[in-house]
C-alpha cells in the first residue's frame, strides 16, 4: 500500500508530467491564432468569454478574473443560464472560450446554434480534439490527460489543472501581446499591495502643514514642546521666510533637557537639524519607506520638501497602515 507521502507526491508528479506533455502538443500556428484574436479584441474594445460546468464552470470563473485583472474585459458565462436571457451579454465581436473535458458538455452543445460570435473567434480548451465542441471551434487547445490523479481515476484533477494552466497560459500570452508592464498591471490593483507600491504618492498619506507643527529659528524649546502636544506627528518642521530650514524630533527634546534642566528657553535654531533625509511630495511612497529603512539608524518620520517648501510630513506608522512592510537589517 502507497504511503501517504507517496500518494501526495505522485498526484504532483502525475500532474507535471500532464503539463508537460500538453506543452509538447503546442504549435506556433496555435499561438498566432490565439494573438489575432487577442489583436482584434484590443481593437474593437471586446470581451473574451468563458463558458463551463461543473469544475471547468469553476476553472472558466478564474480565468475570466485573470483576463479582467490583465486589462482585458472578461466574465464566465454558464451556458445554461446564457439560454435564458445571459446570452445578451455575448457580442459578435466578442471572443469565446469553452472548457470541456470529453468536448461533448450538453449544455454548451445546446448553446452552440444561437452563438454570433466568429467561430474564428472560438476557443476549445478540451481533452478530445475531435468532440463535438472542438470542431466548431477555430482554435482548438488539447488539454487531453492520461488518467486523472483521482484514485478512481474520475474525479477532475488532473485535467482541471491543465486546463487552468493552458488558460493561464493564454493570459500571459496577451500580457506579451499587450506589452502590459507592472505599472500597468497595478492600474487595475488599486487596492493590492503592488497597487499601492507603483501608484500611492507620499502626497496621499503625509500629513499636510495644517496639521503639522511649524515654527521659526527664532522659537524656542518651549514652544516647540507646545506645537509638539498640539500636533502630535512626531516632529516639528522649521520654516524661516516660508522656506524650510529643518526639522525637530522628540530625541532633540531630551538630549536638550538632559543637558541643560531649564533649556525651554533654548532657540530652535540651536537644536534644529538642517540636513535631515526629505522626500519629495510626488515620489512614490514605497520610495519612501526604502529611504527610511535602508540606512544605520532607521528614521520615522520625513519631512515632505518641495524646492526648499515644506509641504509636510510623512511617518512609517502611516505606510505600515496602507500595508507596506519593512525588513529590518540586524
Amino acid at each position: 500500500m502507497d504511503k501517504n507521502g507517496d500518494i501526495l507526491k505522485n498526484v504532483l508528479l502525475l500532474e507535471a508530467r500532464a503539463l508537460e506533455q500538453a506543452a509538447g502538443k503546442i504549435t506556433e500556428s496555435d499561438a498566432l491564432h490565439a494573438t489575432e484574436i487577442f489583436k482584434d479584441l484590443l481593437a474593437t474594445g471586446s470581451n473574451i468569454v468563458f463558458c463551463g460546468v461543473g469544475k471547468s464552470g469553476v476553472i472558466a470563473q478564474k480565468l475570466a478574473s485573470t483576463f479582467t485583472s490583465l486589462g482585458l474585459p472578461s466574465f464566465f458565462l454558464h451556458p445554461t443560464e446564457a439560454l435564458h436571457g445571459d446570452l445578451g451579454r455575448v457580442g459578435k465581436n466578442d471572443a469565446i472560450v469553452f472548457l470541456s473535458k470529453s468536448g461533448t458538455t450538453e449544455e454548451i452543445i445546446k448553446l452552440l446554434p444561437y452563438l454570433t460570435v466568429d467561430p474564428k473567434k472560438m476557443i476549445a480548451l478540451v481533452g478530445n480534439t475531435a468532440s463535438p465542441i472542438a470542431k466548431k471551434c477555430g482554435l482548438v487547445l488539447d488539454c487531453s490527460v492520461e488518467r486523472e490523479a483521482c484514485i478512481n481515476n474520475q474525479a477532475p484533477t488532473t485535467s482541471s489543472t491543465l486546463a487552468l494552466a493552458m488558460g493561464d497560459a493564454l493570459a500571459v500570452l496577451f500580457e506579451h501581446v499587450t506589452g502590459l508592464t507592472k505599472e500597468g498591471f497595478a492600474e487595475n490593483h488599486p487596492g493590492g499591495l503592488l497597487g499601492k507600491a507603483l501608484r500611492m504618492k507620499v502626497r496621499d498619506l503625509m500629513w499636510n502643514t495644517d496639521e503639522c507643527p511649524l515654527l521659526k529659528s527664532s522659537d524656542t524649546l518651549k514652544d516647540v514642546i507646545i506645537q509638539m502636544t498640539k500636533n502630535p506627528v512626531g516632529g516639528c518642521a522649521v520654516v524661516d521666510s516660508g522656506k524650510f530650514v529643518g526639522i525637530v524630533v522628540e530625541g532633540d527634546i531630551r538630549r536638550t533637557l538632559a543637558k541643560n534642566g531649564e533649556g525651554l528657553e533654548t532657540k530652535v535654531s540651536e537644536i534644529v537639524n538642517k540636513t535631515p533625509v526629505a522626500i519629495g511630495p510626488d515620489a512614490l511612497a514605497y520610495d519612501a519607506l526604502k529611504l527610511m529603512e535602508e540606512r544605520q539608524h532607521e528614521i520615522n518620520l520625513l519631512p515632505v520638501v518641495d524646492k526648499g517648501v515644506f509641504c509636510g510630513f510623512l511617518r512609517l506608522h502611516d505606510l505600515m497602515k496602507e500595508g507596506f512592510t519593512i525588513s529590518r537589517k540586524k
